[in-house]
């Protein structure tokens, strides 16, 4: 079944701007993430399919190409979208012709993409030499609502599968006897279809050499070995939930000598008991009471740098808001330092004893107010 459109995956329309698709990918994975709804396989699904649209559609270079075709494939990434186009004719895929090889004109640099891209013919010398960079992990990391305001530098241990070192990732040993592979008949690369659009992919019976047989003995033929490294990475101060960190070169090794993969780590942020966050703005609700909000006080509010003087006027309403300045989170950015809104909400006591009530009687006839008079009809 071909995927769904990514403008129609993040909810926004195909002129949208770089913001609006970064306010949708952030809002859906907030609602999507697995640490939101544990053991929810259709959210898990649905966020892969957000998280692979938004990593297409925040590039430029990625979303052009996604445009013009209706699909993206990192093997025609480097090629700049509608080159080689003429007037009156379709969209070309735009590949350089240049680099044909005088002695093996049929072995050019051209046959090898559109091999990739539709099952061409090139060599399966060709195939098994090329260097292939490694693909990019995930690794989603939860953290505290203190730590995502801080910044923090920790340890982490990743398991990732490396092409297995004795046999480049090919899973054969060349030494032993191989035959043509029947999946993809020696050819190296099975057909895929996405949408209209026909394309091939390496053949994961023989992992793209075209042979089967004569598995490696250091990986058993799965071209792959378990490996853990422990890095430090270091996040920094005003991190929110669904914010993406790439630390270069430590994704999956690359096969024949290609560079490595790069690991995006996936930050999560646990809710504080009573701080909420709204941008870079930190909002708290405080309670106060109906004496302090009638004739005015000072009060000790919590902040995230620790506890402050807050001046209550006189006459302080419940739902009123009052700003702290550089009291907030620090923008990643570089824009400065968010604020903090603090909310008042007055806390009517209960009377039962017979003083207190004459004394709220007695308020009430000095203060003959009807807050309500605004609603009477005419």
């Amino acid at each position: 079944m071909a995927k769904q459109d990514y403008y129609t995956l993040l909810g926004v329309p195909r002129n949208a701007k770089e913001a609006d698709i970064k306010k949708a990918y952030r809002r859906l994975a907030r609602k999507l993430h697995p640490d939101v709804n544990p053991g929810d396989k259709t959210a898990e699904e649905r966020f892969k399919s957000v998280q692979e649209a938004y990593d297409v559609l925040s590039e430029p270079k990625k979303r052009a190409i996604y445009d013009q075709y209706g699909f993206y494939s990192d093997a025609i990434k480097d090629q700049p979208p509608g080159a080689g186009d003429e007037p009156g004719r379709g969209a070309s895929w735009g590949f350089d012709f240049s680099e044909m090889d005088a002695d093996r004109g049929q072995q050019s640099s051209f046959r090898d993409i559109f091999a990739e891209i539709f099952g061409g013919g090139a060599s399966r010398e060709r195939r098994e030499a090329r260097a292939e960079r490694g693909t990019d992990l995930e690794h989603h990391l939860n953290i505290s609502f203190d730590e995502s305001l801080r910044g923090l530098e920790t340890r982490l241990r990743i398991n990732r599968p490396d092409p297995c070192s004795s046999c480049g990732g090919s899973g054969t040993d060349p030494s032993k006897a191989q035959s043509v592979c029947p999946t993809c008949k020696g050819s190296g690369q099975e057909m895929r279809f996405h949408g209209t659009m026909r394309f091939a992919s390496t053949c994961r019976a023989c992992a793209g050499t075209g042979r089967i047989g004569g598995r490696c003995a250091s990986c058993g033929g799965s071209g792959t070995t378990a490996a853990q490294e422990s890095i430090t990475v270091r996040i920094p101060p005003g991190v929110d939930t669904g914010y993406r960190m790439r630390v270069a070169g430590k994704g999956v090794g690359g096969r024949n000598g290609g560079p490595p993969g790069d690991l995006y780590l996936i930050i999560g942020v646990r809710p504080h008991e009573f701080f909420r966050r709204q941008g870079t703005d930190i909002l708290v609700t405080v309670p106060i009471s109906v004496t302090e909000a009638a004739l005015g006080t000072k009060i000790e509010v919590p902040t995230i740098s620790g506890m402050t003087l807050l001046r209550i006027p006189p006459g302080t309403q419940s739902g009123q808001k009052f700003r702290l300045r550089g009291k907030g989170v620090p923008s990643l950015r570089g824009e400065g330092t968010g604020n903090q809104i603090v909310e008042v909400r007055v806390v009517v006591p209960k009377v039962a004893d017979e003083r207190s009530k004459e004394i709220l009687r007695e308020l009430a006839r000095l203060n003959p107010e009807n807050p309500r008079a605004g609603m009477a009809q005419t």
